[in-house]
């Protein structure tokens, strides 16, 4: 299992838009992918819970891949994520 803590830099937080382009690039790995914030956990592939973790700007996220693609998973992921901007 690999992980890495992420900052949230998109002024909304994880709304639906942000959530629909983490959820499509997780769904193209493998690997178990879980989004967590303090003590709630999603699974990476659901925009609905990745939605509930109700995360803002300025938030730290912590991914985590588990499975045989989770060390590509986390870089591209962990990239993808500090990376949406709504302005994009």
């Amino acid at each position: 299992m690999r992980s890495q803590v992420v900052k949230i830099k998109n002024k909304v937080g994880l709304h639906a838009r942000p959530a629909a382009i983490f959820v499509k690039k997780s769904r193209e790995y493998e690997s178990d992918i879980i989004l967590k914030k303090e003590m709630q956990e999603a699974n990476g592939k659901s925009i609905i819970g990745i939605m509930a973790l109700g995360a803002h700007q300025d938030d730290e996220i912590t991914i985590l891949a588990k499975g045989l693609d989770e060390d590509v998973a986390i870089v591209e992921l962990s990239e993808l994520l500090a990376s949406i901007d709504e302005d994009e």
